[in-house]
């Protein structure tokens, strides 16, 4: 019956529910087959891409990731900065209280209350980051962080009291805990696979570089003996977010971002402005942007909404028990121990000047470090790999770091639990500390990276506090005095940490988004990651097309 005719009752009859013009039909399942046939093409390029033909078709892509992955020098330098200070006469004077030989020190309550308040201003800004820079976009999340630091900083310059420090800390703490995911989520989507092991792991040199700067102003105002001192390093940080804030203005949004909001117009034109596609004719921007609109809508069959709910449902669970562990790891492998180089030094029976000359060598291995990762993941290794090659390392030095607490020459075995500690900062940022900025970055889906990221990084502030309060207990004379027999303990839980890796860490080098989305999804063994083969454009394609055909029929009945 047509849907003109009228029936017996002379009712008009009702249109059948998946009845559409043919020729609509037709059009739509060829657009629906171009889409996947780019994606395709755009995902084999991505496979065949080397580091070369990386730099050379995405440098301005490189250009604006170092850009915003630049604000993290911000929080290693006050970070660096503010446990610093404390040695600092002036400083104790103006914010301290008179001991009984007439000597100032801060409290030691508010040492720990201002050394813990950026790490609760980095918990509020990571969850309140989940949500406003998927609404708002990376950018101008970035951009208004920018400026309530630039107003925060001023409130540090100007303190007349402790209270008024620690008031600075917590809410200067919100845009940094903003930037530590924000500038990992932008790198790992602003490039293709051969650089975002590169682009991700930068991150952590950033951090490197903000406690070497700090160290180096630290030591440039030893010799003054009067309020700026301390005044001086506060204002310095005034030096970043202004230059950042108009090179981030000028900075392309995240094609990922955009494709996820449906506006794929501007997604191509942010992935033109991020690629030289002069210099590769090949290049297509549709058949990239294709590819991510591919991989949201595979993204769309698994995961059920965009909230932080939705990160602990489904294979989502997985992803994100991974990504909070990896992050805990770094400090769960000793590094929380490590931050404590010059005071444990110094217990082992160094003298303090060859303490404090270990301790920049260490901060500037952390550097170096980053830059001996990136020439391993160039030979091919995998991030699995280093990172848990780098934890069995680890182990292994923390072990010999404990068996020299048997030594009975305290001198020779001082000098080597220094040299020991330098080899452990190095091994540390050739894997884990390193490694982790990549694997964060690539383990959760495109929809719910932000939040998976910022759950992770909770987990990381929360373990690092805790072992803040735990590991000068071991270490101080007066307390525990544990000395190097600190690094059993340490060793004990890096073994822990090796186990959890070998079953749980999966290998994520050389995969586009997608294919992680699938091989979650199927639920394959961590271990099995780096053998499996999947073709995204071949497994439960026919549902995907029933579902876009689904959705593009109910539009036109709609209309």
């Amino acid at each position: 019956m047509k849907t003109s005719e009228k029936n017996d009752e002379g009712a008009q009859p009702e249109p059948a529910a998946l009845h559409f013009p043919e020729k609509d039909q037709l059009e739509h399942t060829k657009s629906m087959n171009q889409m996947i046939d780019d994606a395709r093409k755009a995902t084999d390029r991505e496979h065949s891409m080397t580091l070369l033909e990386g730099i050379k078709l995405y440098p301005k892509a490189i250009g604006w990731s170092v850009l915003i992955s630049t604000c993290i020098v911000m929080e290693g330098y006050d970070v660096c900065l503010i446990n610093n200070l404390y040695a600092f006469p002036k400083f104790n004077e103006k914010y301290g209280e008179q001991l009984s030989d007439g000597t100032y020190q801060i409290p030691a309550a508010w040492q720990a209350g201002l050394s813990n308040g950026a790490n609760v201003g980095e918990l509020i800004g990571l969850l309140i980051n989940g949500w406003v820079s998927e609404r708002f976009g990376y950018r101008y999340t970035v951009m208004g962080c920018l400026l309530c630091l630039s107003g925060f900083i001023a409130i540090f310059f100007t303190a007349q009291n402790v209270q008024t420090l620690l008031v600075a800390e917590i809410l200067c703490g919100i845009p940094w805990g903003v930037f530590q995911t924000l500038t990992i989520t932008y790198a790992s989507e602003v490039c293709p696979v051969a650089l975002r092991g590169y682009l991700t792991t930068y991150v952590n040199f950033c951090w490197g570089l903000g406690q070497e700067i700090a160290i180096g102003v630290i030591m440039s105002m030893l010799d003054r003996d009067d309020q700026w001192a301390y005044r001086i390093p506060y204002a310095l940080q005034w030096m970043w977010p202004i230059p950042l804030l108009v090179g981030i203005f000028l900075a392309p949004e995240s094609p990922w971002w955009l494709v996820r909001k449906g506006r794929l117009e501007d997604a191509r034109k942010s992935l033109t402005r991020l690629t030289s596609a002069k210099r590769d004719p090949n290049f297509n921007a549709d058949e990239s942007i294709a590819m991510m609109v591919h991989t949201t809508k595979l993204e769309e069959k698994t995961t059920t909404g965009a909230s932080y709910l939705d990160c602990f449902k489904g294979t989502d669970l997985r992803r994100t028990e991974i990504v909070c562990m990896v992050w805990a790891i770094q400090n769960l492998s000793g590094n929380s121990f490590s931050n404590y180089s010059t005071y444990f030094l110094e217990q082992a029976g160094l003298a303090t000047d060859k303490a404090y000359a270990f301790a920049l060598g260490q901060y500037g291995i952390n550097m170096v470090g980053v830059f001996g990762a990136w020439f391993l993941m160039s030979l091919g290794t995998g991030r699995r790999s280093l990172y848990l090659y780098g934890l069995c390392g680890l182990f292994t030095m923390l072990m010999i770091l404990g068996f020299l607490g048997l030594a009975k020459d305290e001198t020779k075995a001082s000098l080597a639990t220094g040299s020991i500690m330098l080899c452990w900062a190095l091994c540390y940022q050739l894997s884990v500390g390193t490694v982790c900025y990549s694997l964060v970055g690539e383990m959760s889906t495109r929809r719910l990276q932000i939040k998976t990221v910022a759950l992770g990084r909770v987990l990381y502030i929360i373990v690092g506090i805790i072992c803040a309060v735990v590991t000068p207990y071991m270490l101080n004379p007066g307390a525990w005095d544990w000395s190097n027999f600190t690094g059993f303990f340490w060793g004990g839980i890096c073994f822990l940490c090796i186990i959890y890796t070998y079953f749980r860490v999966p290998e994520p080098t050389g995969r586009t988004f997608a294919e992680l989305d699938l091989l979650f999804e199927r639920g394959i063994s961590a271990r099995e990651f780096a053998e499996t083969e999947v073709d995204v454009f071949a497994d439960d394609l026919d549902d995907y097309r029933k579902g876009d055909e689904v959705d593009h029929v109910e539009k036109t009945a709609s209309a």
